[in-house]
């Protein structure tokens, strides 16, 4: 039995991932901005990535197909996306803001910047970098 073994470093990232959740939620909750966590990953994508399509945006995510229909469908009847149709390919649709999800996107950031700050209080950028090539290491060992 190796070292490793005995480290039990899932735990650790699933709960410190369920915290962050949580306490993310309540923020978003406490500031009236009608979202859940999934919703914004959704929201910041598709800010980001104007015209993204819905297997990319899955993709980006780490969500499958129907959760991120579901996701969108939500999103969709709250006024904040839209679906078009793509030129390239009419049995795709991309994903795009509304005027109102632009204005939410905006209202929320700062609720998601408030939370990551705390998250990363005491932590260095080397931290951030060392964290981030570890959980990509673990990633890519584990996916092959």
């Amino acid at each position: 039995m190796t070292a490793s073994d005995q480290r039990a470093y899932f735990f650790k990232i699933d709960t410190t991932i369920k915290k962050v959740r949580y306490v993310f939620q309540k923020r978003l909750d406490e500031a009236g901005m009608d979202l859940t966590v999934d919703q914004w990953v959704l929201l910041d994508h598709v800010f980001h990535y104007p015209a993204i399509s819905q297997n990319v945006l899955a993709e980006m995510t780490a969500k499958d197909n129907p959760t991120v229909t579901r996701i969108l469908d939500l999103l969709v009847k709250k006024g904040l996306v839209e679906r078009r149709m793509s030129e390239e390919d009419r049995r795709k649709f991309n994903i795009y803001l509304t005027e109102a999800g632009e204005q939410k996107f905006h209202a929320a950031f700062p609720v998601v910047a408030e939370v990551r700050r705390m998250g990363w209080a005491n932590l260095s950028d080397n931290d951030f970098d060392d964290l981030v090539r570890i959980l990509d290491t673990i990633y890519l060992n584990i996916t092959g």
